[in-house]
């Protein structure tokens, strides 16, 4: 019997599946213990669980996976998020995912992010924004601290825990954010569920994936770097419009998202991906901005304060 999760389809619950994408290294056909080395980090030979399409909903997923107390112990020892990009080009673009957001209205009542790092979008929501509290979850109890000075004063409920909102007041939140956060989940449709019940009739849910239909992936194939072991699923605009609809939302929007990266960087990455281990590159720290393999969706909750996800309905 294997040791990791069996699971059907986390969007539609179907089991019927065709195979997409597998790995020189099957990880499914591995113990834990052989998978540990490839968690983090890119190789030479890449090693993932295999991913299927949902024939029904046509969801790209992980039909094995670690499970939760796997997952729990392989995060802990996890490097943070984006490590290797450098603070000035993080901040640029999750400055410009704010103002993307802004954009869209929605800045008052309550403010929800889950996994919110560091703080750089709770920092520029309290410089610009008109929220009256903060809800924050983020597993990282060492960078707490960064996140209430971030919140600038304001009310701030800091949570260790990801998949339980329930200290939120339902139609509290004008905006919640999830920023390569929802492709990590195990239940994505329960978590946003969740989160619809929290927002504010019109409320705002902004969202930051990876794009499995983008021209990146179908160029790189099997080396585009979202196929990993922190992915269990993937989406696309068309497989993330379903979602959010079966969760309740109304109006969704999908675009591409904007990223800065040093110049420096960019190179590696791609020598990296082709299968080169390259340390170091001869080039300058230049920022660039591309939309380039990564998507942001914007959801509204529907404007009727009664309006209940039917994920909700259906568990009651």
């Amino acid at each position: 019997m294997s040791e990791f999760l069996q699971r059907p389809c986390p969007a539609c619950g179907s089991r019927d599946t065709r195979s997409e994408m597998r790995a020189g290294k099957a990880a499914e056909t591995m113990s834990l213990d052989a998978l540990r080395p490839f968690w983090a980090g890119l190789f030479k030979e890449k090693c993932f669980f295999s991913y299927h399409r949902c024939r029904d909903c046509g969801l790209l997923y992980n039909p094995v996976f670690f499970t939760p107390a796997q997952l729990g112990e392989l995060y802990a020892r996890m490097a943070p998020n984006m490590d290797a990009v450098g603070d000035a080009a993080i901040v640029a673009t999750q400055r410009g995912y704010f103002a993307r957001a802004a954009a869209d209205g929605g800045l008052a009542g309550g403010y929800l992010e889950i996994g919110p790092d560091v703080g750089h979008i709770v920092r520029e929501a309290a410089r610009h924004g008109g929220f009256d509290r903060f809800w924050l979850f983020e597993p990282n109890v060492a960078i707490h601290d960064q996140l209430r000075a971030a919140a600038g004063g304001k009310p701030a409920l800091l949570s260790t825990g990801m998949d339980d909102l329930s200290p939120v007041p339902d139609a509290s939140v004008g905006l919640a954010v999830m920023v390569h956060v929802l492709d990590h989940l195990l239940d994505p449709l329960a978590m946003l569920a969740q989160i619809r019940a929290k927002l504010r009739p019109g409320g705002t849910l902004m969202i930051v994936t990876h794009d499995e239909s983008s021209l990146l992936r179908r160029v790189m194939g099997m080396r585009w770097p979202p196929f990993c072991l922190q992915h269990p699923e993937l989406y696309s605009p068309a497989t993330m419009t379903d979602l959010l609809g079966r969760a309740g939302f109304g109006s969704v929007r999908v675009e591409r998202s904007r990223n800065v990266f040093p110049l420096d960087f960019l190179v590696r990455q791609a020598a990296w991906a082709a299968g080169l281990r390259v340390r170091r590159v001869p080039l300058p720290v230049v920022p660039i901005g591309l939309k380039l393999g990564n998507i942001l969706t914007l959801a509204k909750a529907p404007a009727q304060a009664a309006a209940r996800s039917p994920v909700l309905e259906a568990a009651e």
